[in-house]
């Protein structure tokens, strides 16, 4: 890529896509397409053919996608393998019609086996069963990896599919019956710090901004004195996280690469390094500034035991993330409030 490349972000407003449009216009890429989805509709195929055939992008980052926590996965998966198929379908062949140099297909790490051997390679795909809570999801997300491939060995494409660990920061979903567990943390710690200082107001704001508080969350937060914050699980799973910024950066790095450095290969993205379920609530607080009461309800589902990703073959191409964890939670923290109150305050862990 150049920076007077024709560029389509697909998913721009999202997590992913809105990282990836950032990082492009730092780096001084100035032709860049983007569409929301009032104005394309990728789950309809007319429109995303007439959009491809007028715009004729050169190169594609595929971050459009159906995403959500364990709780949304579980409720909604005929929902998530449709939507996901159909909306990777359609760019997928399209980029291939209209002569797409290269592209750049987002997937999940929750496409490995559930009981997958730590760390994960990338040839670990499909040698045992999924985690049962997201499986639909990940079977869509399988799905458009082999339909990289395929086009690949067929007609000669560069598509690229990579799998990013469990990603956090700017524009991330904050609903708590559908959110990730990081962003669905940092809500229900900072709902209590307020409830803590009494700040109900405050409260109301944030509700207004990211949506519904739960009955059983109002609850624990308010009605309680002191205040409590009701995780899911045992807080004894094994996660890996990678501030968005960083992905955004590997992603461009990896579309900027020679043909064979990546080939028809899967690339992992992440850090290398994980941490406990419990223990990134106590950096989540920390970072907000609750020191109150941590309940573990136990009667929820912990999810995969472990996900560490085998980051080896993107290391050695070259690239290595640059945010910390505790620095990639204060900014994310900081953009939260940033939200819900004209003038935020420092951050607990500024100087």
């Amino acid at each position: 890529m150049t920076p007077s490349s024709k560029i389509y972000v697909a998913g721009h407003r999202g997590l992913v896509g809105s990282a990836i449009l950032r990082k492009l216009r730092e780096q001084g890429f100035t032709r860049l397409i983007t569409r929301s989805r009032a104005e394309l509709n990728l789950l309809d195929q007319a429109a995303v053919a007439s959009f491809f055939q007028a715009e004729k992008p050169e190169y594609v980052f595929l971050a459009a996608a159906k995403v959500g926590g364990i709780y949304a996965n579980s409720t909604f998966p005929a929902d998530f393998i449709h939507e996901n198929l159909t909306i990777q379908t359609h760019v997928l062949h399209q980029s291939r019609q209209n002569g797409v140099k290269s592209l750049l297909f987002l997937g999940s790490s929750c496409i490995y086996p559930r009981l997958c051997p730590q760390p994960i390679k990338e040839e670990y795909l499909m040698t045992g069963p999924l985690e049962a809570t997201n499986s639909a999801y990940a079977v869509a997300k399988i799905a458009g990896i082999e339909m990289c491939r395929a086009c690949n060995r067929q007609y000669g494409t560069r598509f690229i599919p990579v799998m990013p660990t469990n990603l956090y920061g700017p524009n991330d979903n904050f609903n708590l019956e559908t959110s990730h567990v990081l962003p669905a943390m940092i809500r229900k710690f900072h709902l209590a710090r307020l409830a803590v200082e009494k700040d109900w107001e405050g409260i109301d704001q944030d509700e207004s901004v990211f949506g519904p508080i739960p009955g059983d969350i109002r609850q624990a937060i308010a009605a309680v004195d002191p205040p409590s914050v009701v995780l899911w699980g045992t807080g004894t799973p094994f996660r890996e996280f990678l501030h968005v910024d960083d992905l955004a950066d590997a992603c461009i790095f990896l579309m900027s690469r020679p043909l064979e450095d990546t080939g028809s290969l899967l690339v992992n993205i992440g850090t290398g390094t994980d941490l406990s379920i419990r223990d990134l609530a106590g950096e989540i607080a920390q970072v907000v500034g609750y020191s109150g009461k941590i309940v573990w309800d136990t009667t929820k589902p912990d999810g995969t035991p472990r996900k560490l990703l085998d980051v080896s073959f993107l290391k050695n191409l070259g690239w290595q993330p640059g945010i910390s964890l505790r620095e990639g939670l204060r900014r994310t923290y900081d953009w939260y409030r940033g939200k819900t109150c004209s003038s935020p305050s420092p951050s607990p862990l500024e100087p």
